[in-house]
């Protein structure tokens, strides 16, 4: 019998584990009061916030979305919207407009439209206008709350 002991341990710990999974997915905040309404978000220049780099729009912010935020910076020529930096959260850059200078980790590349930046948790990143028209970009952001 005391061949299976480690098996039958192993076996209980897995049910005991599925067991309080399963009591997580049951209390997972359900989405309120999300309607069509709410859950459409056309750009509307009078809601855009003014930077010091020119403006941000968001289109769904921390306190809407469940774990994600989507915000569209627009960032005049020569500027940023801040130096380099790093925190826990991943995030995602998609270039619109313009030309983006992307700073990822002690290397920078210039980059154009229709192009992703990714920015893995932790490391140190940057976006700039290296071009001489506005950048339009998308930052799609989980919020670790």
């Amino acid at each position: 019998m005391k061949i299976f002991s480690p098996l039958i341990a192993a076996v209980f710990i897995m049910l005991f584990q599925q067991k309080m999974y399963a009591q997580k997915v049951e209390t997972a905040k359900v989405p309120g009061n999300y309607t069509i309404e709410n859950c459409v978000n056309e750009f509307d220049l009078a809601q855009a916030k003014k930077t010091n780099s020119g403006y941000q729009y968001w289109f769904a912010d921390k306190k809407f979305t469940e774990e994600n935020t989507l915000k569209m910076s627009i960032v005049e020529p020569g500027k940023s919207t801040h130096a380099p930096h790093r925190h826990p959260e991943e995030e995602f850059f998609y270039i619109l407009e313009g030309k983006a200078s992307f700073y990822l980790n002690g290397k920078t590349v210039e980059v154009g439209p229709n192009t992703s930046l990714y920015c893995p948790p932790n490391s140190d990143h940057g976006i700039s206008n290296a071009g001489d028209k506005d950048l339009k970009y998308l930052v799609i952001k989980k919020d670790l709350r």
